[in-house]
């Protein structure tokens, strides 16, 4: 009976080796091709690219506005901490001096040795002059009894600014670790954004940037804005005055604040700054009215309750201007339907209408001054 055995294999050679690599070669480059197909990014038309990149700049300034909240807490708790920290020592400092005038009572008082005060008396060659020593050294006694109760005061004391000051670290590390936490988000933000814009050409990249200047997109606006302001009656009449002419600021502060906004006009916006050589959109309108002598919170959500609401149809030069629900943007309005404010990273501080943006609301940090 035959074996069966399995037919053994020979290797290719001469022609038929060649045809069998090309294939394999051939199949293999087709994989590829069908892989980066299915890899390839999507292509944008300009118009989606702004649209994506507007969004994240304005999620990148609202995480901005969260990192100044954070920012600006982290470094009162610093302060706090100092402060308890300074405490601490001088009441460390005060406690071992009264521990050591304590000690030096003690050993004064066990070098004399304690006799019992009648035999002291009985000994006196002067009773009456003991007697008279025995009621200073009862007063001292006294005195002697105070300061123990102060040492035991001023130990508990200590135990509380230590209490104080760890509360006060603990508080610092978290508020550390939030403001770590928004930076990533702000940075994560404006690297998405920036990655956006490098996919268009150098026209289209020109041709955004034109098209954010000139601000010809109207947002659509509901009968009252996220923050409850009527906007029903002639919502237009404060942005339509540029047919009447200049617009005078109601005080001296507000338009001390303006020209400040003016004079700001170009620079950088870079985020958590308050200049004077740059800016984020709070940073600005904290910087204006700080020259005016007026002191603003930090972030947007702290400023917009820093004065007098407005209705949009009584706006003045000076007043804050609001933008988007989350009250993440924040201009300083000069009239004529237009603000200044730091748009956003590779937008330097510029005129622009306040139609550019969801309003959000206005106030009036000063009024008549």
């Amino acid at each position: 009976m035959a074996a069966h055995r399995k037919p053994r294999q020979r290797p290719l050679t001469g022609p038929a080796a060649r045809t069998a690599a090309t294939l394999t070669l051939a199949g293999a480059a087709s994989a590829t091709a069908f892989q980066g197909v299915g890899h390839a990014e999507p292509r944008l038309t300009p118009a989606q690219v702004k649209t994506q990149v507007d969004k994240l700049y304005q999620e990148a300034e609202a995480a901005t506005e969260k990192y100044d909240g954070a920012k600006e807490k982290a470094a009162a708790s610093e302060k706090s901490l100092r402060s308890l920290r300074d405490q601490a020592a001088r009441r460390t400092a005060q406690l071992n001096t009264a521990r050591s005038a304590l000690g030096s009572t003690a050993s004064a008082q066990y070098r004399n040795g304690a006799i019992d005060p009648s035999l002291q008396v009985f000994l006196s060659s002067d009773p009456a002059q003991y007697l008279d020593r025995a009621a200073y050294v009862e007063r001292v006694g006294d005195q002697q009894a105070a300061e123990v109760t102060g040492v035991r005061r001023q130990i508990g004391q200590l135990a509380q600014l230590h209490s104080e000051a760890d509360t006060a670290l603990s508080g610092l590390r978290t508020q550390q670790t939030d403001l770590k936490k928004q930076k990533t988000t702000v940075q994560s933000k404006i690297r998405a954004a920036e990655a956006l814009l490098s996919r268009l050409s150098a026209p289209e990249r020109s041709r955004y940037e034109s098209q954010y200047e000139s601000q010809q997109e109207s947002q659509p606006e509901s009968q009252q804005d996220p923050l409850g302001n009527d906007r029903s009656a002639a919502p237009q009449a404060a942005d339509r005055s540029a047919v009447r002419g200049p617009v005078t600021a109601p005080g001296s502060r507000a338009a001390r604040a303006v020209a400040f906004a003016y004079s700001a006009l170009g620079k950088p916006y870079v985020w958590g700054a308050t200049g004077p050589s740059s800016f984020d959109c709070s940073g600005l309108t904290q910087a204006a009215y700080r020259s005016a002598g007026v002191s603003l919170p930090r972030t947007t959500y702290t400023q917009i309750n820093s004065g007098q609401r407005v209705n949009r149809s009584e706006l003045a030069p000076g007043d804050l201007v609001f933008f988007f629900s989350g009250i993440s943007h924040v201009g300083i309005y000069v009239g004529n339907g237009q603000m200044i404010h730091a748009p956003h990273p590779g937008a330097p501080v510029r005129l622009a209408p306040i139609d550019q943006m969801p309003f959000a609301g206005a106030t009036r940090p000063v009024a008549g001054t």
